[in-house]
């Protein structure tokens, strides 16, 4: 199906402010890329600050509903943990331009577009301190310093959009169980959660950024 004029300018858009910078990218980059003159560029997207504030908004939505599917179905936190987990892996690895966006270019938004942006974020970021929190009461976690736990964590699986491709030797399924392990682990936690949680997460990685469950 050919994609609309909207689609490509968007394409176009994340791919070259995610390889060039939103400040290194011009209007005639994103036109020539989208095959598009530059006097009708602005018809579809606005100003240029307007397209970078709806990928991030679109990226962090899905992240958002992503992992509030998935705790919906999950009590316990070495479960939720390793869903979280799961999740982030998946995005970062399906959809690597549009996080590497997200991750590095919230500092070129004007004041008022960043603070709505960091919102989001830290709406995001407090699901995982939550799930840390409440492993730390019911005595499964180890984190004498939660909030740096959770930001090692991100950065860990973040990283995941710089280097993975899916012609690697090992499919994503069984990277992303394999980053859930590795982050239970730096929580000391004992327990093992079940096959549900991490099934859970790969349908709706699947639903949600089409990747294989």
């Amino acid at each position: 199906m050919a994609l609309t004029t909207e689609q490509r300018v968007r394409r176009a858009a994340v791919k070259l402010f995610a390889t060039k910078g939103f400040h290194g990218t011009g209007i005639r980059d994103l036109a020539q890329s989208a095959k598009i003159s530059s006097a009708s560029l602005y018809h579809y997207m606005g100003t240029k600050e307007d397209l970078l504030v709806g990928i991030m908004r679109e990226c962090l939505d899905r992240l958002l509903l992503a992992a509030r599917q998935t705790l919906e179905t999950v009590d316990d936190p070495a479960g939720a943990l390793s869903a979280l987990v799961t999740l982030h892996v998946m995005a970062h690895a399906a959809q690597p331009d549009e996080t590497r966006v997200v991750d590095h270019e919230v500092g070129a938004l004007s004041r008022s577009a960043r603070r709505d942006i960091v919102a989001l974020r830290d709406e995001y970021e407090a699901i995982w301190a939550d799930t840390i929190a409440a492993g730390v009461a019911a005595g499964v976690f180890d984190a004498p310093d939660p909030a740096v736990t959770r930001l090692a964590l991100l950065e860990m699986c973040t990283g995941v959009a710089r280097w993975y491709s899916p012609r690697g030797p090992l499919p994503l399924d069984r990277l992303a169980a394999r980053y859930a392990q590795l982050a239970l682990r730096m929580l000391d936690c004992p327990a093992s959660p079940g096959a549900g949680a991490a099934e859970r997460a790969r349908e709706v990685a699947a639903r949600v950024w089409r990747t294989r469950p």
